[in-house]
């Protein structure tokens, strides 16, 4: 399979893939395009020439199938935008590096029979695990795998390698913002239970001595929909809150839509702060402020280590933290008098 070939079943020009694959950032193509390329990627198992380019490669003997590695949504779908930007950097780094990437599955496809049937008969050489995963998740993965790497915003307590970013800190910081800005009642919306994002939230509360409400706290699952009801429900009740503290960036703008039917003005009236930096954050009325998280070197990281460890054969687990930084845009100010 070559780049041309690529190209010609994807409907696309070469130059259109060749900058999919090797600049990403430059919005070559549209997302729905980018996704059919690498959907392409992934079922003819095309790796690039290396001699094509300047670039290490582990080259596979004439006559063996290239090297692969899979990747594993613990707990989404694979249209997450959060995750669909940490799997385009693993991608591309693996194909740097004359791997493919063999099948993306979230959660929902691994409780097929099919597809565990599918992923037991597919050799792969190590999995890339993106989000938490629960205890059932855990086994399955041991079972089937011997090369791991989780990749997520929580730390877990396992032998897997991990490529993090810190939310708990992240957390702090959005919190620590909206306190500098003046705010007092601020609501936290999104998941609680072995969430590190909230345990940011509380913790940040509490050393800025501001209140501590568990009326203004909603558990509520990270998607737009969740925002959205979230939102509504917290502020039709009454509640006092000036600001959201989201636990992504999904979920702020659903809770920014509710704002809006509700009469409730961003920023005038109600800050609103979410955690990701996902392109859509640009597109919003007003634009969010967010927590930037580099989702695309996650991927890339994620990568380099599993493939190293396939590599090498190196066993002593690591953990790999990436920094996040602060995105003020339009969605938060002082609170009203």
């Amino acid at each position: 399979m070559t780049l041309k070939e690529i190209a010609a079943l994807a409907g696309v020009s070469p130059s259109t893939v060749s900058r999919v694959i090797n600049h990403p950032g430059t919005k070559a193509a549209s997302r729905e395009v980018e996704n059919k390329i690498w959907q392409i990627i992934r079922e003819t198992g095309y790796i690039p020439d290396p001699s094509a380019r300047n670039l290490k490669m582990h080259k596979p003997q004439k006559g063996a199938p290239p090297k692969a590695i899979g990747c594993i949504l613990a707990r989404t779908h694979t249209t997450d935008p959060f995750f669909s930007k940490v799997t385009r950097g693993l991608e591309r780094e693996a194909l740097r590096s004359g791997y493919n990437v063999k099948y993306i599955f979230s959660y929902q496809d691994i409780q097929k029979p099919d597809i565990q049937q599918a992923i037991q008969q597919t050799r792969v050489e190590g999995v890339a695990l993106l989000g938490r995963p629960d205890s059932r998740m855990r086994s399955f993965l041991k079972t089937n795998y011997k090369k791991i790497i989780y990749t997520g915003l929580n730390n877990i307590d396992s032998e897997f390698d991990q490529i993090t970013c810190n939310a708990y800190l992240a957390s702090k910081t959005a919190v620590s913002y909206l306190a500098e800005l003046g705010h007092v009642h601020i609501a936290y919306l999104g998941e609680r239970k072995n969430e590190i994002r909230y345990r940011g939230y509380w913790d940040a509360l509490s050393q800025l001595a501001l209140p501590l409400n568990r009326d203004h706290i909603i558990d509520t699952p990270l998607s737009t929909e969740g925002g959205y009801r979230a939102a509504a429900r917290l502020l039709s009740s009454g509640s006092n809150i000036t600001a959201l503290f989201c636990a992504n960036d999904l979920t702020a703008i659903g809770a920014m839509q509710a704002a809006g039917e509700l009469g409730r003005r961003v920023p005038e009236e109600l800050s609103v702060i979410g955690i990701d930096d996902i392109e859509t954050c640009q597109y919003t009325t007003p634009m969010l402020t967010t927590i930037h998280i580099p989702m695309e070197d996650l991927g890339i990281m994620t990568a380099k280590i599993l493939i190293d460890r396939i590599e090498t054969g190196k066993r002593i687990p690591m953990r790999v933290e990436l920094p996040f930084r602060l995105i003020k845009r339009g969605s938060c100010m002082a609170p009203p008098l």
